[in-house]
């Protein structure tokens, strides 16, 4: 996952004069720290989980990236998402590098109680990593604001003294950020709306949603009442589509029952194979899963005319190409996802000036980074020529390796300073 990540930046950086000294920097990750978290079970046995945490890069700033408890994570998972995360707040323009953390292990096997005692673990075992100025964490797949919580509570109790600043998305009570539940998809929607002209993208357009998680259901939400179309929905377990157009509260409420898929056979609803959803016709796809859900055997089959990456790494290089040569546009992830970690930014500054913003100061200031990047990854596109997606690697690259030359020369400076 990491060479294919990586691949992109070797590619954006042919269009930018790039000394051999940022790809040094950049081709491997600054620290990743494994640990065994071993965790006392509600029966009294002790169980172990592998778990990981990546710092990439923090040539902008303390590393910023969340934690996910998966069963499929990995070492490489995990390095590949802090190098996207490190390409996305340059991007954005966010004074944060990028990182990851992960724990293999299916959430559904624990208790409330052992995930408690698993999360306070995991800030145990990485307490030297993390940190308000060094590293803060956020939730990812299958964590959630409680989690962030304990997680909070116990590098507290470690460090004697309550630092908000520590991790982000925790609940609003415990200094959470108003507007960070929906703040992935919500800058997806910004960006989306601002550039749908452009795109070609009217209210009405049919959009199929891949991935009902918490940025699907947004993202659904968001699309629904600005007059799109929900016309098919997929989530771990299976899919629905209906041509006329589903209705999102009730995919909202059966989603809560288990699945999407209990719709089915209801106000024309029909089953859809999740394998399907990508081939769907409709004029917008939004990826809101897993990696390489478009790989090189599907992409030939995507109908959409523009894709919403919401997912991170949802379309591999290969599929790419595919997609390019039939001039589907896609938003991609390092911009379009990008909503998350903004305001999880917007959060870190509330906590370190003990202040709390107004939920329309928070939209709005999420709305003004949305669209002020994606205009300048757009005029990029059109200047140099190349896809959404390489434009976006340059805008970031370009940002980094300013921010690397500068920190060389000053290093340079100081090694040549006279003698006195």
């Amino acid at each position: 996952m990491l060479h294919q990540a990586l691949s992109r930046l070797y590619e954006a950086a042919g269009h930018l004069d790039i000394t051999a000294d940022v790809f040094e920097k950049l081709k491997s990750p600054r620290e990743t720290t494994q640990a065994r978290l071993v965790i006392r079970m509600d029966d009294g046995a002790s169980k172990s989980y592998p778990a990981w945490r990546c710092r990439y890069d923090d040539t902008l700033g303390p590393t910023k990236g969340g934690i996910r408890f998966h069963p499929d994570v990995s070492i490489d998972e995990v390095e590949t998402l802090a190098f996207l995360m490190t390409m996305k707040c340059a991007l954005i323009n966010l004074p944060f590098g990028g990182a990851k953390g992960g724990v293999q292990m299916d959430i559904h096997n624990l208790s409330a109680t052992e995930q408690e005692r698993l999360a306070r673990r995991y800030v145990q075992c990485f307490a030297k990593v993390i940190g308000p100025n060094r590293d803060i964490p956020a939730p990812d797949l299958y964590t959630n604001s409680t989690i962030m919580a304990w997680m909070a509570d116990e590098y507290a109790a470690i460090v004697g003294e309550v630092t908000p600043a520590v991790i982000t998305g925790k609940p609003i009570a415990l200094g959470g950020s108003l507007g960070r539940e929906d703040a992935t998809a919500r800058g997806g929607y910004y960006l989306l709306l601002h550039q749908a002209q452009k795109l070609g993208l009217r209210p009405g357009a049919r959009v199929a949603i891949q991935g009902f998680g918490n940025a699907g259901k947004h993202i659904a939400q968001l699309l629904g009442a600005a007059g799109f179309k929900i016309v098919a929905v997929t989530d771990s377990k299976g899919g629905v589509q209906c041509s006329s157009g589903l209705d999102v509260d009730k995919l909202i409420s059966a989603k809560r029952q288990g699945s999407v898929t209990s719709l089915a056979g209801s106000d024309g609803v029909c089953t859809l194979p999740a394998d399907e959803l990508v081939s769907v016709d409709c004029e917008l796809l939004v990826l809101a899963a897993l990696e390489d859900m478009v790989h090189a055997g599907n992409a030939a089959r995507v109908k959409a005319h523009v894709i919403l990456e919401l997912a991170n790494a949802p379309i591999t290089p290969e599929a790419d190409k595919i997609l390019n040569a039939k001039s589907i546009v896609v938003l991609p992830d390092i911009l379009a996802n990008a909503g998350g970690v903004t305001v999880s930014y917007f959060e870190w500054v509330q906590n370190r000036q003990g202040d709390s913003w107004p939920i329309e100061q928070v939209h709005a200031r999420l709305k003004t980074k949305m669209e002020q990047e994606g205009d300048a990854v757009w005029t990029l596109a059109q200047e140099k020529g190349i896809t959404l997606r390489s434009a976006a690697y340059v805008h970031a690259l370009s940002r980094l390796a300013g921010a690397i030359g500068a920190q060389d020369m000053q290093h340079f400076l100081i090694a040549e300073a006279p003698k006195r």
